[in-house]
């Protein structure tokens, strides 16, 4: 009887480590952009400013407090500018994917 539950409890042993081991594998740091910022903040004119020491284009998208993505854009590598104008007042996060690096910011809008 000692036997069976020795067993069960190895075996259950490798599962749960093989199932850890698959999570860790799943989250692998990604890269921050360097020298990233985002003008003005809190916004109030309806346009915001994105720059970054590297010159590619930025996919950039912006969710509401609740997740749902509320805009998305693209700008091309002379492309600085983003304009917001339909946006409702409130918190918003953004999301700005440069290459293979990505930043995550809060967007307040007036």
């Amino acid at each position: 009887m000692a036997k069976n539950y020795f067993y069960i409890i190895l075996l259950s042993l490798c599962f749960f480590s093989s199932a850890v081991a698959a999570q860790e594998s799943k989250q692998q740091p990604s890269a921050s952009i360097e020298e990233l910022s985002f003008y003005p903040n809190p916004v109030s004119n309806g346009k915001i400013y994105i720059t970054s020491k590297t010159s590619q284009s930025k996919e950039v998208a912006i969710y509401d407090v609740l997740g749902k993505k509320v805009l998305q854009a693209t700008l091309n590598v002379n492309a600085k500018e983003l304009n917001i104008a339909t946006l409702s007042p409130g918190v918003y996060i953004i999301k700005i994917k440069e290459g293979e690096a990505t930043a995550t910011r809060k967007l307040i809008v007036k």
